[in-house]
């Protein structure tokens, strides 16, 4: 049977959305249990609540721990898939899970698999992943067999937020961290009290076609409807219109939205790479040939500038009557 491990990452004793939803994942794979462990500065506060259904949280503290460190990190995360006996540690696709996931799996001697959105458990105790590739042009299927540990990094939406409960028993746990490397010293939020596009269960999309900054706030009142974040493509962001913390696509984030609301975005293959494996995609453009209508779910051809005031206008009394 298998022991799962998961890595909540948390912000101010805030958990990640996309950590969250990994109990989810470890309740679909029959786990045999399911312990979580956090890391640093706030996450004594963030352990009571990081999931419902976890039997156990491992809380490791320290001046070791209060900024990120990939390799005290690192050793925290070992310590405790020690503790629990865990032959599978799950991590969220964020930028901090990228960085640490195959940390992980090299002190553990572990096979990995990055950025799944499917993972299965087999009758043999292996573990079956599915994982986009060529830029999401496809998704490969492959096979972590037993005998060794599994670290899994799954993309946030793939599963759905666990249902609301009590969380399992807090243990503090004692690491000694290794202090070499590079830190963080300070997080600064580069796109003020917004969503973040990562974690988002809605994005509004704009690219260059927007024209300006300031037209970009067609898009934050149709995402204040909705309740929605804001993203960008990366012509749009090179413009100087949107900040890189909501740029979407290869040399942005990787997004996998419920709803993915693209107005004004051409398509290239590098966005398209980042926001393809959204569930529903509402595509608006002038352009008829835009590689985007190839993929959308719905698509308009016509003004967004016409259209999201109008959407917006419409959603407004909906949700008010």
């Amino acid at each position: 049977m298998t022991r799962v491990l998961i890595y909540f990452e948390h912000r101010e004793g805030e958990v990640a959305r996309g950590s969250a939803q990994l109990v989810t994942l470890a309740r679909q794979l029959g786990a045999e249990s399911v312990e979580g462990v956090v890391v640093g500065a706030g996450a004594g506060r963030a352990a009571p609540t990081a999931a419902p259904g976890v039997a156990k949280i491992h809380v490791v503290e320290g001046d070791a721990f209060a900024a990120y460190s990939a390799e005290a990190y690192g050793d925290a995360v070992c310590a405790a898939a020690g503790a629990a006996s865990a032959d599978v540690v799950l991590f969220a696709t964020t930028a901090q899970g990228r960085d640490l996931a195959p940390r992980v799996a090299v002190k553990l001697g572990a096979a990995i698999a990055t950025d799944c959105i499917g993972v299965s458990s087999e009758s043999d105790g292996s573990l079956s992943v599915e994982r986009p590739q060529y830029s999401g042009k496809c998704v490969g299927r492959f096979t972590l067999g037993t005998g060794v540990p599994r670290v899994v990094s799954v993309r946030p939406n793939s599963f759905p937020s666990p249902e609301p409960g009590d969380a399992g028993e807090v243990l503090p746990l004692a690491v000694e961290a290794s202090l070499g490397g590079a830190r963080v010293r300070e997080f600064v939020p580069t796109a003020g009290d917004t969503k973040d596009v990562a974690d988002a269960d809605a994005i509004v999309c704009g690219g260059r076609s927007l024209k300006s900054e300031e037209n970009f706030q067609l898009l934050e009142d149709l995402a204040a409807t909705i309740d929605a974040a804001v993203g960008a493509t990366r012509a749009a962001v090179d413009a100087g219109y949107q900040p890189h913390a909501r740029q979407i696509g290869l040399t942005g984030k990787v997004v996998s939205p419920t709803l993915y609301i693209a107005c004004g975005v051409h398509g290239a293959i590098q966005h398209l790479a980042g926001m393809r494996s959204s569930r529903v995609i509402v595509a608006i453009n002038t352009n008829a040939d835009a590689p985007l209508f190839e993929i959308a779910t719905y698509g308009l051809v016509a003004d967004l500038f016409e259209v999201v005031p109008a959407l917006t206008q419409e959603l407004r009394a909906i949700r008010s009557g």
